[in-house]
């Protein structure tokens, strides 16, 4: 069985570790960074199957990331990334797909939801 890496940036530690916990348990390697800037140096680290990143996070947001990730050289450039937010507005959302963001996920969300997604992008990759 393959083992399918993700990448989770998010700045709150209690969300990181309720979804680091919930895909673990599906089989799931994660790799957590608590800013933009970690999430950023490990993208250019390694090859990740997906990426989980936090729409406001200190140094670098989520859409920062993603469109560094879409617009550089690096070893990530097309996996999918969705995006978790409390942002609502069509603009924030507008802002975000330009950036290059896959799927945009509103807080608050089940885990079970962001599970879905997960196994849906990464079955869409046919890995």
């Amino acid at each position: 069985m393959t083992i399918h890496h993700i990448l989770l940036a998010d700045d709150e530690l209690a969300l990181r570790f309720l979804l680091t916990e919930t895909l673990a348990e599906e089989g799931y390697a994660i790799t957590e960074a608590e800013d933009g800037l970690q999430a950023l140096n490990h993208l250019q680290e390694r090859q990740y199957d997906l990426i989980i990143l936090d729409y406001m996070m200190p140094e670098r947001t989520g859409v920062e990331v993603c469109e560094w990730l879409r617009n550089h050289d690096n070893p990530n450039r097309d996996v999918p990334v969705i995006l978790l937010t409390a942002k609502t507005l069509d603009k924030d959302r507008e802002r975000a797909m330009t950036a290059g963001v896959t799927q945009y996920i509103v807080k608050p969300f089940s885990p079970l939801q962001l599970l879905d997604a997960v196994r849906e992008l990464i079955d869409s990759r046919g890995s």
